[in-house]
């Protein structure tokens, strides 16, 4: 038990916040005012930065600071080219940790060193845990496979399998995903192994969440087995989304070779959300209202 305590101090050392709760970082919902309402309410929130560009970060995080003064992340995707920029914006503006994912650690972690920053890396599976801890990682989100989000498209584990299996094998943090969106979930993680959470759907559905209301709708209405796997356009990835009418009658027809090729990306602007991907874990299924960010923390760690 004091080495769990050790290992949490550690992790809310690294962060710098109240409690060990990460906002699951989404790209397409880039707010400020979402990021700084997590980091208000004392979890850690996060900017997706994605394939963003210098001036784009500059920007974000000078829009964060002017809303809080409390620490906040951001997630870079290891395929992105400015990084290094990126990550000296970064470190000047104060942020000591980032979470990173989508590619291979081995090169950016020493930079992330270099400029005094921690890094914390995402991971599907225990060889990849392992691997990323031998390039430097202080830290790992384990995400196991009912996570919403971008996942492979290889066999993957639960959280109830991957967040034990990968504390058997490293010492450094691990910050569970996947299933995770009440008090229930939140004390399961740290039974598992975890030391913190990372948060996505639940968050998504708050008051404060830029989402479209469509979207936060086929949140709360989501039932049991109401997500499924979409493969992406490149078929290397798949990601998990709602399962609409639309899905389900793509996915009954037989002519249809990828339906992330039909799907609308662009729906909160075309207004076309029959063809909506609407990406949420499994836990949706547990999700029946839309609250204030403020009290969706409280009630996590009540």
């Amino acid at each position: 038990m004091d080495k769990e305590k050790t290992v949490m101090s550690k992790l809310l050392e690294m962060l710098g916040c109240r409690y060990p709760i990460i906002q699951g970082p989404i790209g397409m919902f880039n707010s400020p005012e979402m990021v700084a309402a997590v980091s208000n309410a004392g979890a850690y929130g996060m900017l997706a930065l994605g394939f963003s560009d210098p001036d784009d970060v500059k920007r974000l995080v000078g829009e964060v600071r002017t809303l809080t003064d409390k620490p906040f992340g951001a997630n870079l995707m290891l395929i992105n080219p400015h990084n290094e920029k990126i990550l000296e914006i970064l470190a000047g503006a104060g942020i000591k940790a980032v979470t990173t994912s989508v590619g291979s650690p081995a090169k950016v972690y020493p930079i992330i060193h270099n400029l005094g920053m921690k890094g914390i890396h995402v991971v599907l599976a225990l060889q990849h845990a392992k691997s990323a801890v031998s390039a430097g990682a202080d830290g790992l989100v384990v995400a196991g496979s009912e996570a919403g989000g971008l996942r492979s498209v290889n066999s993957e584990s639960s959280t109830m399998v991957l967040v034990p299996l990968v504390a058997n094998h490293v010492s450094v943090p691990i910050i569970a995903a996947g299933g995770i969106a009440d008090s229930r979930g939140y004390k399961a993680a740290f039974a598992l192994g975890a030391q913190g959470v990372q948060v996505g759907t639940r968050l998504l559905a708050s008051e404060e969440s830029p989402a479209a209301e469509h979207w936060k709708r086929a949140i709360v209405e989501c039932g049991d087995g109401g997500t499924d796997l979409i493969p992406s356009r490149n078929m290397r990835m798949a990601e998990r989304v709602i399962t609409t009418p639309w899905i389900k009658e793509k996915k009954a027809d037989p002519t249809v070779k990828c339906i992330a090729d039909e799907l609308d990306y662009q729906s909160a602007e075309t207004g076309n959300y029959d063809r909506a991907a609407f990406g949420g874990g499994q836990v949706s299924a547990l999700i029946t209202d839309i609250k204030p960010v403020k009290a969706i923390i409280a009630e996590m760690v009540s």
